[in-house]
């Protein structure tokens, strides 16, 4: 039996984070979201803000990241194994900056696939930006939009997780999942 893959993603500020943890604290395998890794590498290095600076090159990173990770999660043996954010997610935030990027971008989207999807909408009352997340609420519910929009232009079923405590979030994705 093939471990299903499950993806948790929204924009900024959507209790993605909050959620994949709480999954983690449950005893479920996650694979946890690596932008914030990729940023602050790149400021060591003197890039405040690589996304902004250079595009292509933060998500050539993210991508290689996620294949990684994706790649690692052929050894897991539980049933289910949560993402903190899939590949696709890399190509939303190039359409939503209108940026152009190679087509080996597309091609690995379409190749690696994930088993279910749940996006997390925005919700404001939880909003807040930080050194990592620079985005305005209103760029979180835009970037909402394009990462709803990419996972679906490869496919994929989008379950939209209700807002609500990261226990009624969970029981909603375990409940799609059979769980």
């Amino acid at each position: 039996m093939d471990t299903r893959r499950i993806v948790i993603t929204g924009g900024p500020g959507s209790g993605k984070t909050a959620l994949v943890s709480y999954l983690e604290k449950e005893g479920y395998p996650v694979m946890h979201e690596i932008s914030r890794d990729v940023i602050l590498e790149a400021q060591k290095q003197g890039i405040e803000q690589l996304f902004l600076e250079n595009p292509i090159l933060f998500s050539e990173k993210l991508l290689e990241g996620r294949l990684k990770q994706f790649h690692e999660g052929e050894k897991c043996a539980a049933p289910i194994l949560f993402y903190d954010r899939g590949m696709p997610d890399v190509t939303a935030y190039m359409d939503f900056v209108s940026a152009h990027y190679p087509e080996n971008f597309c091609e690995t989207c379409e190749k690696f696939r994930y088993h279910e999807i749940f996006v997390l909408p925005p919700w404001e009352e939880i909003y807040e930006q930080d050194n990592e997340r620079y985005e305005s609420f209103e760029q979180a519910e835009k970037i909402f939009h394009f990462l709803k929009s990419s996972y679906e232009n490869y496919g994929y079923k989008i379950h939209e997780v209700p807002v609500g405590t990261i226990k009624e979030r969970v029981q909603f994705i375990l409940k799609k999942l059979g769980y």
